[in-house]
Parts: C-alpha cells; sequence; structure tokens
C-alpha cells in the first residue's frame, strides 16, 4: 500500500507544481498570497489523505490478512477481498482526489474565478491518470496474495479487466490524458479572454509532454509486466513439460484471460497426469505394446489370425505350497515368480498375456508382428528356467509352441481383453503339464524348434514322441542340452 500512496503523493505534487509554474498566467499579488494559503491547505490534506488511505486499506485487506495468517484455502468472501483489494484501494484514492479538487476549486474560485476551470481540468485529468495508475500498480504488488487465493480457492473472474482493457488504460492515461491537456491549454488560448505569452505556453505544453511521456512509459512497463510475466511462466512450464516433467503448475494472477490461461494449463496438465497415470495403468494391466496399439488404433472386438509362438510357465505343487506356508509367503513367492517371469519375457520382446493363478502365459509374434518369435520363444524359456532356479523352494514346468493363432479382443463390448486362442495356446499348455515330470522342466514342440533360427536350433535335442490330450496326431517333443 505504501507505493500507491507514494504514487498519490507524487501525482498531487505534480499537480501542484503545474498549477503553481505551468499555467501560463500573469502572476499577481492574490495569486501569490492564494498560493501561501493553499500550500498550507495541500500538506495538511495530503496528511489526512495518507492516513485515510492507510485505515480504508486495512479495513478492506482485513479479512485477507486473517486469511494469511489462519492459513488453508479462503472463503468466498477472502477471495474476493484479495482479488478485487487493487480496485477498491484505487477507488478510495480517486474519492480524496474528488473531495481534493472540490476543495481546491472552493478555495480558488473565491479568489481567482478564472483560475477555477483551469483547477477542475487539472485534477480530473490527474485524479483519472492516478487512478489507473493506482489500480494497475496495486495489481502488481498484490499478485502472490491474488495468485495464492486463486490458486486454493474457486476461479473467479469479476471485476478483472482482460488485456484489451489494460491496453485502452494504459492508451488513456498515458496518452490521452495529456493529450486533452494540451488540447485544452490551446483551446483556452484561442477561444477566451485569457491571453498566453508564447514562452509560458511553451513550458506548459514541455510539463505536459514530460508528464505524458513518463506516465506512458510507466504505464507500459506495468501493462507489459502484467502480459510478458505470466507468458513467460507458461513458456518456462512448457519447456518443462517438454522435458519431460509431468507435475508441472503454474500461479494464476488474476481472473483475466491471462488467468483463465494459466488455469487451463494447470486443468490440462491435471488431465494429462491423469490420463498419464490411467495410460501406465493400463500397460500395467494389458501389457506395453497392447496399450500402445490400442492408443493408436483403438480397440474393437474381434481378432486376426497370426503365426505367434507361445511360452506356458507353470509352478509345481503350488497347491500344497499354500496350504503348508502363511498367505504372506504365498503371495511374496508368487510375485517374485511373476517379477522374474515379466523381466525375461520382455528382455525377448515377448508379451505376458496373463497371470492365471499361479501360471502365465506369454506370447511372440502378437500384437507386433515378429518374424523370429518362435527362435525368441525358445531363448526365453531356457533362460527363464535358469532364472526361476535361483528362486528357493520353487519348482517349475515350461512349455513351447508355436503355430497359427487368433489374436485380438475378446468379449463384450463393456469389457474385453486382448488374448491369443488357437492350437499353439493349447499344446503349450498340455507340454507344460509334461515339463514338470521331466528333468529339464522345459519341453518344446518340435514344430516351435523347426521355424527357429540354427544358432537357437543347436541349444535343443529331439526327445519322445507323445500324444498329448486333446490331440489327434503324435507331437514330437525337445529339450534344452543344458538345464540345471
Amino acid at each position: 500500500m505504501g507505493s500507491m500512496i507514494l504514487a498519490n503523493f507524487f501525482g498531487a505534487v505534480l499537480v501542484l507544481a503545474f498549477l503553481r509554474y505551468g499555467l501560463p498566467i500573469t502572476v499577481s499579488e492574490a495569486i501569490v498570497r492564494d498560493r501561501a494559503r493553499n500550500g498550507i491547505v495541500f500538506g495538511v490534506y495530503l496528511a489526512l489523505a495518507g492516513v485515510v488511505s492507510l485505515g480504508a486499506a486495512a479495513l478492506m485487506l482485513r479479512s485477507v490478512i486473517l486469511w494469511q495468517l489462519r492459513g488453508g484455502p479462503p472463503t468466498r468472501s477472502e477471495q474476493m477481498a484479495a482479488l478485487h483489494a487493487p480496485l477498491r484501494q484505487a477507488i478510495v484514492h480517486l474519492v480524496l482526489w474528488v473531495v481534493g479538487g472540490i476543495l481546491f476549486v472552493a478555495l480558488t474560485i473565491s479568489d481567482m474565478p478564472s483560475l477555477a476551470i483551469a483547477v477542475v481540468l487539472t485534477v480530473s485529468l490527474a485524479a483519472t491518470t492516478t487512478f489507473g495508475f493506482t489500480y494497475m500498480l496495486g495489481e502488481r504488488i498484490l499478485r502472490p496474495v491474488a495468485a495464492r487465493a486463486l490458486s486454493e480457492g474457486r476461479f473467479d473472474r469479476t471485476l478483472a479487466p482482460g488485456v484489451g482493457t489494460r491496453m485502452a488504460m494504459t492508451w488513456g492515461l498515458g496518452t490521452l490524458m495529456p493529450v486533452i491537456g494540451i488540447v485544452l491549454l490551446c483551446a483556452t488560448q484561442l477561444s477566451t479572454d485569457l491571453t498566453f505569452t508564447a514562452d509560458s505556453l511553451a513550458v506548459a505544453t514541455l510539463l505536459l509532454c514530460g508528464m505524458a511521456i513518463t506516465v506512458a512509459f510507466v504505464l507500459s512497463m506495468l501493462t507489459a509486466s502484467q502480459i510478458s510475466d505470466p507468458i513467460r511462466q507458461l513458456r518456462k512450464a512448457i519447456e518443462r513439460v517438454q522435458r519431460g516433467a509431468t507435475d508441472v503448475q503454474v500461479e494464476v494472477f488474476d481472473g483475466s484471460e491471462i488467468g483463465r490461461l494459466q488455469v487451463g494449463f494447470n486443468r490440462m496438465m491435471e488431465d494429462a497426469s491423469e490420463r498419464q497415470v490411467l495410460r501406465e495403468l493400463f500397460g500395467q494391466h494389458v501389457g506395453e505394446d497392447v496399450a500402445r496399439r490400442a492408443l493408436q488404433f483403438g480397440t474393437e472386438l474381434g481378432g486376426e489370425t497370426r503365426f505367434v509362438a507361445v511360452l506356458f510357465v507353470d509352478m509345481v505343487g503350488s497347491t500344497g505350497a499354500a496350504a503348508e506356508r502363511p498367505p504372506g509367503e504365498v503371495v511374496d513367492m508368487l510375485n517374485e515368480f511373476f517379477r522374474v517371469v515379466v523381466s525375461v519375457v520382455d528382455t525377448h520382446h515377448g508379451f505376458v498375456n496373463k497371470f492365471m493363478g499361479d501360471a502365465a502365459l506369454a506370447i511372440f509374434g502378437a500384437p507386433l508382428d515378429r518374424p523370429d518369435a518362435p527362435t525368441a520363444a525358445l531363448a526365453a524359456a531356457r533362460e527363464l528356467r535358469f532364472a526361476l532356479d535361483e528362486i528357493s523352494g520353487l519348482d517349475i514346468g515350461i512349455g513351447v509352441s508355436a503355430g497359427l493363432a487368433v489374436a485380438g479382443n475378446i468379449g463384450a463390448a463393456e469389457r474385453f481383453e486382448y488374448t491369443v486362442i488357437g492350437d499353439p495356446v493349447n499344446e503349450a499348455s498340455r507340454l507344460t503339464e509334461l515339463a514338470k515330470l521331466h528333468p529339464s522342466r522345459v519341453l518344446a514342440s518340435t514344430g516351435a524348434l523347426y521355424f527357429a533360427d540354427e544358432e537357437e536350433q543347436a541349444q535343443w535335442e529331439l526327445g519322445d514322441q507323445v500324444m498329448l490330450r486333446g490331440r489327434t496326431r503324435l507331437t514330437d517333443l525337445a529339450h534344452p542340452v543344458r538345464y540345471p
């Protein structure tokens, strides 16, 4: 508030100086006597006006100060008090200017009626300019309070001038008002009996031009900062977002278009953060590749025939372990088991399609095409066997198969999942049951081995022929050359 009072004091001194030295009139004894009296009245009135201004500011900001001391979100009245404080204080100053103008006109008209109009016009122009200046200055000073009120309370744009209004105010106060003063000065010379000398008229005009330059510069800086500061803030926030930050928020300075832009950015970032969380959860539930494909192409029921390799892994004796061990230990073991499965499958660019109790189904070649799907699945099975062997008390069976299957979204329109259906899935499941009894704990069909590259084929050796449950022909088995 001190800066606003100082601005009004400076404006009043300029008005007094202009009335005393800038008006191009002949100095008489009455004017000299009037100046002495007016100087005393001027000083006393400035002191009283300062006291009234401070008292009014304290009264208007009382609820804001209590809110600041209390902390937490502001009430509706406290938010309005914070947002409207600059305008209310500027109105108080305008009223003081009007009262002071009336007082000085009354003092002047008794002795020098010819100066009454000059005093009225000068005070009116100065009051209008100072009103706009103190409002914009107060808004700048109270910006942190307004930002907190808007960030912690409901956004409000009541009595908040927009960018266009502020630009018009800057032009009107910094250019229009001084020009009106110059025009009135010239009109007085041309249309009244008052005759000004060329030097006095030039001095008055130069004073008005100097005031116009100064006021226009200061107002332009204030207006520019009100626009450039939030834009600079938004630019830095956008740069942070481009660097990968997701928790970016900006302060809301006021209720104008700038404030709505800042609020819009914050809401956009909140929505983006929520969408990112949903995307991550979506990816965790259905797999990153499926999530990316769904976001890119959308989701619809149905599937397509794809050549895939399927890896099925199941724990041995999990039912007995669940009955003998505390539930917490069982859950920890399952989580460690699935962690290793996901890690190994991801390393070989596969997709863990689902967890089924103590078993997991991994797919290679869907949803993304992979010509080397059998090679990746066989390599993952061998690596997974050694990785799971490091978990104490865990025994598993792994089956690998390859062939044509239908991959797509299966279910209802309200609830569906991406999965693979077909003979390779059934065969991998049957091979897993046999693998639990085989020393290697890993079995693959020779169909999967046939489509693998030579380097991977060298890591496997052929085994027996078996009739798998539900099949009508024999299946040739293969198992890794090396196993624990």
